[in-house]
């Protein structure tokens, strides 16, 4: 089936299939996930893996973690410091710049970066000064590509003006990431994050008068207080704002996982029927009004550049989400942070004295690691496929790995087999194909190819979400 633009909507909705395969599992922004990740990791390690892939690829992409925020979001499970102590952030971007720099001196100089991403926390807890100081510190390390570059920010829109959104495009940002959330007062005051309409609204204007290349907005659904009438009111008013992609996350509430969750009131969350109603109305809304239906919980315009990628198939997912860049390259940096180096992945440290402490000894910040065997390859490439053109080319697996699919995965042929009698995808003897009405539950599909799944413990499955 080509992937194509038309209006979509309903197709995407089959109830009986939701009901039967609406269980936990990974988001596999990688394969293996992080439960697998090996605490024996070293610098040589790392080493070893950064040198490995450049001999394949003079692209790379860098992460910046800022973790910090002024306030706590009651729904958040990110990796954050909520501290209103300013000067904890100044001693945090020294010591971000040393990682930074120990980092650069060892990656060649004819690599050319070619995205870069601030995610937190909340980037925008950093000054202007900060800001730029940062930016014009990583352009004295590296080299930046003189084409297809990109510089995103995720800002929070109560704490960035006109002023300031002119301030980040002047010092390199081309994209922005706007986490709205709801506009609805009583879910906001529910979650402790506000944002008026009228100030992203205003945001948007300006970042369009500044030529940003792309604007996309984050919202979740399944928060207290939240209805099927009240979100349709708020997607509404974001679809009237029109950002260029637009993310629908479902709220996972695991208060034994996320502390700030118990602050939650949980007998205000809708229930599990409400907030099937507000998803499917939700993919209405937005494929009737000109966005399309990427993948999971991510929409975007016809003419965006995410759209296009699927289209070509460039498109990826990394551990940002989906991703128009494919140099298999992502350096990371800062606590908690995960860099992707072809077939290695290596994850700092999550505790400031930790972080710290290593740096002070010039040491990279180093926790865990995991190097990627043949099965993990071959396994994350299917996975990868699927979730982002939603089919998969078995002589195309051939090609590449060497291997037979019915034989290579005998043991997953029975559950896809039943798939297929379900009408949640295609399998035939040359390909395997998810049908609309599969695309929601992709994740269901991918849990078959997954040979770390079973094998985990109670605990670790305890820490995913449902898939819708």
């Amino acid at each position: 089936m080509a992937l194509t633009f038309e209006t979509q909507g309903d197709q995407f909705w089959d109830l009986e299939l939701i009901r039967k395969y609406d269980l936990t599992g990974p988001r596999y922004t990688s394969y293996p996930t992080a439960p697998q990740f090996d605490g024996n990791y070293s610098e040589q390690d790392w080493q070893q893996a950064s040198d490995s892939v450049l001999n394949r690829s003079q692209r790379i992409s860098l992460y910046l973690h800022i973790p910090f925020c002024d306030t706590i979001c009651y729904y958040c499970g990110c990796s954050k410091i909520v501290t209103a102590n300013r000067s904890h952030a100044a001693k945090y971007l020294n010591y971000l710049k040393k990682e930074i720099a120990l980092k650069a001196k060892r990656i060649p100089d004819y690599a050319e970066v070619e995205q870069i991403h601030f995610g937190g926390g909340t980037p925008t807890y950093l000054d202007d000064e900060q800001l730029q100081a940062l930016m014009l510190f990583i352009a004295e390390q590296f080299r930046f590509a003189s084409d297809n570059f990109e510089c995103a920010i995720e800002i929070h829109p109560q704490s960035v003006d006109g002023q300031r959104l002119e301030h980040l495009k002047n010092i390199g940002f081309n994209r922005l990431s706007l986490g709205l959330q709801d506009f609805n007062p009583e879910v906001q005051q529910a979650v402790n994050r506000f944002n008026s309409k009228q100030e992203v609204q205003a945001l948007i204007k300006k970042a369009r008068e500044l030529e940003f290349n792309s604007i996309s907005v984050d919202l979740i659904y399944g928060l207290p207080k939240q209805s099927a009438s009240s979100f349709q009111q708020t997607l509404d008013e974001v679809i009237e704002l029109s950002p260029d992609r637009l993310s629908l996350f479902n709220y996972a509430h695991m208060p034994h996982l996320f502390k700030s969750q118990k602050q939650i009131n949980a007998s205000e969350l809708p229930e599990p029927q409400e907030k099937l109603e507000i998803l499917h109305n939700s993919i209405n809304q937005l494929c009737s009004n000109g966005y399309r239906y990427i993948g999971m919980d991510h929409f975007a315009k016809n003419s965006d550049a995410l759209s296009l990628a699927q289209l070509d198939g460039s498109m990826q997912r990394n551990f940002q989400g989906y991703a128009t860049h494919n140099n298999g390259v992502l350096h990371a940096f800062g606590l908690s942070a995960i860099s992707s180096l072809g077939e290695h992945y290596a994850q700092n440290v999550k505790l400031l004295d930790r972080y710290y402490g290593a740096l002070d000894a010039g040491t990279l910040p180093l926790d865990k690691g995991y190097d990627l065997n043949r099965d993990d390859l071959i396994r994350r490439d299917v996975i990868n496929t699927l979730l982002c053109q939603f089919k998969l080319d078995f002589m195309q697996l051939k090609q590449n790995f060497g291997i037979d699919f019915h034989e290579y995965f005998s043991d997953a042929l029975p559950a896809l087999h039943e798939l297929h009698s379900d009408g949640l995808i295609v399998l035939r003897d040359n390909n395997l194909e998810i049908l609309d009405a599969g695309r929601l539950l992709a994740r269901s599909v991918c849990k078959l190819f997954d040979q770390y799944i079973a094998k985990r413990s109670a605990a670790d499955q305890n820490r995913y979400s449902r898939i819708i």
